[in-house]
Order: C-alpha cells, then structure tokens, then sequence
C-alpha cells in the first residue's frame, strides 16, 4: 500500500489517518533519527515500512506492507 504523509514535530508519535496521513514525531530531523522514528512506529503495526520519496522532505511517500 503506497501512502502519502506529511510529517510534524510534536511531543510524542501519532498518526492520523486518512487521504493523507499526518505523522506527528518527537525525534529531531538530525541524522535520520525522523525518519528512523517513523520507520520504527509505524513497524510495530506493520510488517514492513519503506521510505519510497522525501527522505528529506516534511512530505514523504511511504511503502507499507500489511
């Protein structure tokens, strides 16, 4: 399933799905650690999580396989 989000600072990790999903992280955009964090979260639920485009952007196309 290919997944566009857009991607914000917050205090703790969330998301809110929809057309769009919007992914609230704690971790700082340093060294990767967003995207790890992201990757991470969205793993415990998924079986596999890739980064398709905008590694480096606040929106990212994501890969998730159920």
């Amino acid at each position: 399933m290919i997944i566009n989000v857009k991607v914000r600072q917050g205090s703790r990790f969330s998301v809110v799905k929809g057309e769009t999903w919007l992914i609230t992280i704690s971790e700082e955009r340093e060294n990767n650690a967003a995207n790890h964090e992201i990757i991470r979260e969205l793993s415990k639920e998924y079986s596999a999580v890739r980064i398709l485009r905008g590694a480096s952007s606040r929106r990212k196309v994501l890969e998730v396989i159920l």
